[in-house]
């Protein structure tokens, strides 16, 4: 059973501005990967579904982070289907992520009432999400549709909360310019973790980035 309620999820994610988005098969490597970020001031984050058995290893790092980092609600991602949602919402996902919109899903979650944020490419795909009950939409791929889409939405459907991912950086000219077009957060995967780190173990380095994220997305909402 999720830890925390869909409004507190939401709440966690907009004071913060950033879910990271990380995947490995190595239980321990993700506990650590999951209590940097918190030591960072993380306080959503989002394990992608995407090896075998990642399960597993989600259902672990949740019973880790309940003690470890009390006020982390952890998210799934990559989720496709309803009954891997359900899966997940059976092992503690306070949040599940999609790269699509996927219907069923949007039930399963919304019983629970658990945040679902699908994956949007347009417009019409943001506005049928929120149809369906989704407070948060992911626009992706990020990188491909840019800054100025998000503004351009936000234009006619100012209500929207949009969390963007793919090709985020954890540099102040990235961060700027998606804030400023008008998100709500971003999701921060292969930047925020390089494979070097991982494979050194140099958890110092996670923390920093998020460190240094959070304070300039900070400083862009200032303005």
């Amino acid at each position: 059973m999720a830890r925390f309620d869909k409004i507190s999820v939401l709440n966690k994610i907009q004071a913060t501005g950033i879910v990271p988005v990380f995947y490995n098969s190595n239980v321990e490597v993700a506990k650590q990967v999951v209590k940097a970020c918190y030591a960072g001031g993380i306080r959503a984050f989002e394990f992608t579904n995407r090896g075998d058995f990642a399960h597993e290893v989600f259902a672990e790092v949740v019973k880790y982070a309940e003690v470890e980092c009390p006020e982390m609600a952890m998210g799934v991602g990559s989720i496709v289907d309803a009954p891997t949602a359900a899966l997940y919402i059976q092992l503690g996902a306070c949040f599940v992520v999609g790269p699509l919109l996927n219907s069923d899903v949007a039930k399963v979650c919304n019983r629970r009432q658990i945040p679902y944020t699908p994956g949007c490419g347009s417009i019409t795909e943001v506005g049928v999400a929120q149809e369906a009950g989704c407070e948060l939409c992911k626009l992706f791929p990020g990188d491909v549709l840019g800054p100025k889409f998000v503004k351009g939405l936000m234009a006619p459907m100012p209500w929207s909360k949009i969390m963007v991912t793919g090709g985020v950086e954890p540099e102040v000219e990235n961060l700027t310019a998606w804030f400023k077009a008008g998100v709500f957060a971003v999701g921060m995967g292969s930047k925020l973790f390089p494979k070097v780190k991982i494979d050194n173990q140099d958890w110092a380095y996670i923390t920093l980035k998020c460190e240094e994220a959070l304070e300039c997305i900070a400083g862009v909402k200032q303005f």
